[in-house]
């Protein structure tokens, strides 16, 4: 069967092993296995998800893909100030809504939220978001679609996919980002935080407490280690955010598993820097592809 489904989640199953599971909370992608290229036997998880994350539906889940909507950090624009960090997508009960394909390439399917009672007593914005994701031998997509489903009003929205990749932290880099231009949330006061710095590093690394939102993020990038890595495919997405705590952060989040900061590296596409707005009617799509190499 291509796809197993509960009152919780949803497994997808590609004929050849590789595997996906989405929780209906938060639509949040909390494990992604494959084989190794050439390879047969065990599959590997290639995404991280932290031993105390809850994964009840009382929190945000530490880990996987969580889906960010409609504003990234606190809330910046006016429609948003009642709202939490991050918004509320990935704290809302998302609709199965159907299987798009299964066929000998992967399997996709779709998912759906839109406005509820708990919503609307923070957010009174009309919006349809569309969660498509597919697994294929080493490949995950994951394309969020938002409609305005307004009639006359415009939809001023962030949306970002967190994606923790697993990885060996002190080993990771992070590339091509050289000659980008950044900012450093890490920073203390808020000048230098708002300040644009330029990437030097042919090879970005995460050895230190690091939280950097890129500008023009390209089309592809590279997430290498010893002995692996990722690479990432983007449409639609402006932004690109590096971050991990390591110690100096991580120990202050309560559901991280000890030492977890050294497990991974979130390098999450979005579009972040200021807003983008839809007129009403209209859509538009973010993409991911992650495939191992």
């Amino acid at each position: 069967m291509p796809y197993e489904k509960t009152d919780e989640r949803v497994v997808l199953k590609h004929p050849k092993g590789a595997t996906a599971e989405i929780l209906l909370f938060g639509a949040t992608v909390i494990s992604w296995k494959t084989p190794e290229k050439g390879g047969h036997g065990n599959l590997t998880e290639r995404l991280f998800v932290s031993s105390k994350a809850a994964l009840d539906g009382s929190k945000a889940v530490r880990g996987g893909i969580p889906v960010v909507f409609p504003c990234f950090g606190p809330p910046e624009h006016p429609d948003h100030s009642r709202l939490p960090q991050h918004g509320f997508a990935r704290n809302e009960i998302w609709t199965f809504d159907s299987v798009l394909f299964d066929n000998d390439t992967g399997v996709s399917v779709q998912l759906t939220l839109q406005p509820n009672s708990a919503i609307a007593k923070l957010y009174n914005k009309k919006f349809q978001l569309t969660y498509v994701v597919t697994v294929a031998e080493h490949e995950l997509s994951t394309d969020i679609h938002v409609l305005n489903t307004a009639s006359s009003e415009a939809l001023d929205f962030q949306a970002l996919l967190h994606t923790y990749v697993r990885a060996p932290a002190n080993e990771v880099s992070i590339s091509p980002l050289l000659g980008k231009f950044y900012i450093d949330k890490t920073e203390t006061q808020l000048e230098a935080r708002d300040t644009l710095k330029e990437e030097k590093r042919s090879g970005v690394d995460v050895r230190t407490f690091t939280d950097s939102v890129y500008e023009s993020a390209p089309p592809k990038v590279n997430v290498t280690w010893p002995g692996g890595g990722l690479e990432l495919k983007l449409i639609g997405f402006t932004t690109l955010t590096v971050w991990n705590p390591q110690a100096e952060a991580g120990r202050k989040i309560g559901d991280m598993e000890e030492n977890g900061w050294e497990r991974f590296v979130c390098v999450e596409p979005g579009y972040v820097r200021g807003f983008k707005q839809l007129g009403p009617g209209e859509t538009w799509v973010g993409k991911q592809l992650l495939e191992v190499v």
